[in-house]
């Protein structure tokens, strides 16, 4: 059975299609009605700026002509990777979620956040935009689906329920991770990389399946992860890019003052969730650990493990020698070359293309 019919129940008994166009001036937008499955419900972003986004702000920047019928991945049971094939199958408009779950269908999507690539988010933008076009291309030609806005988690960390100083401490250890790329870094640390989707990480957690987990400073906090883990292990794993995107026959329906209305809404959106995903990072560490300063996540009592010197460094070797060359492997020397082209030189990277 199609996806498309075991979900489209579930997710929009009470949505019908999109309003036809109705008779209007210039400048008046047409009535419009749109359907959307949004990122993860308990997370800061959604709460913030996705929810609102689509309840509040679409229909009165529209002057309540365009309305949603919005819900949550996590509330309608549809995975994560699932969304693009939703997308596809006009299951749903539009939709959201982080774009590296997509990697075993195609790897140009991990191709702006391979693990530990980046230390902080500017570059990590610098980097997304850089290969923005080759996702975009990937994602229309294979899923029918319009990329319009890319944005980031807070920083990924370690989070481990038993005591841990480096990288070194990793080995040995069950480590959750959520994409390929960050499974080939544990793997090269000498850790046993564990795929579990977010919601099941806490009873994992707490059924000791698994030893340390990666995710965002503030996205375990609002999840409930300090709870059942005790270290805070800060060195970067990435920044767990996420995208909005649309189907593109539903865009294509759309007449040219609303996708230009939207293609507006989401340059504005995606900035807000940069700034609001860099201020998220430094306040996960804060609440995590209990610190006065936290204000946008509950108070944990976590122990913060800085990063040494030496990780710092390694990190830099285990990507030149086995992150990058995987993923050039998974992606092939065109791909390579491509991002040895636009992103290498914005992260001060080279994928060594003679051993592809």
């Amino acid at each position: 059975m199609r996806l498309a019919s075991l979900c489209a129940a579930a997710l929009f008994a009470a949505a019908g299609t999109l309003a036809a166009p109705s008779p209007g001036t210039a400048q008046q937008l047409p009535e419009t009605r749109v359907r959307v499955v949004g990122y993860f419900s308990n997370l800061l972003q959604t709460r913030e700026l996705e929810r609102p986004f689509w309840t509040q702000r679409i229909p009165q920047a529209s002057g309540g002509r365009i309305t949603a019928e919005y819900t949550n991945q996590d509330t309608v049971g549809v995975r994560d990777f699932q969304i693009l094939r939703v997308l596809q199958q006009g299951v749903t408009d539009f939709g959201a979620t982080d774009i590296s779950k997509m990697a075993g269908d195609d790897p140009v999507f991990e191709g702006c956040d391979l693990a530990g690539m980046v230390d902080d988010i500017r570059t990590a933008r610098r980097a997304c935009q850089a290969w923005r076009a080759a996702m975009a291309a990937s994602m229309e030609q294979k899923f029918n689906t319009r990329l319009l806005a890319l944005f980031p988690n807070p920083s990924i960390v370690y989070w481990c329920n038993t005591p841990i100083r480096s990288l070194e401490d990793l080995r040995g250890k069950r480590v959750r991770v959520f994409n390929i790329t960050q499974g080939d870094f544990v793997r090269a640390v000498g850790a046993a990389a564990v795929t579990i989707p977010f919601p099941e990480v806490v009873p994992a957690m707490q059924r000791r399946v698994v030893d340390c987990g990666l995710t965002g400073t503030l996205s375990g906090n609002f999840a409930g992860w300090p709870e059942v883990t005790t270290h805070l292990f800060t060195l970067n794993a990435g920044w767990s890019i996420a995208y909005h995107a649309v189907n593109r026959d539903a865009w294509n329906r759309f007449p040219p003052a609303v996708q230009q209305f939207f293609t507006q809404q989401f340059e504005t959106l995606e900035n807000e969730l940069w700034d609001l995903m860099d201020r998220a990072t430094e306040q996960g560490i804060a609440c995590n650990t209990g610190r006065p300063d936290c204000t946008m996540g509950r108070p944990g009592n976590m122990t913060l493990v800085p990063v040494p010197a030496a990780d710092a460094a390694r990190r830099t070797q285990i990507l030149n020698e086995t992150v990058l060359t995987a993923w050039g492997r998974r992606c092939g020397r065109a791909c390579a070359e491509r991002w040895n082209q636009s992103v290498g030189p914005i992260v001060n990277l080279r994928i060594p293309l003679e051993r592809l």
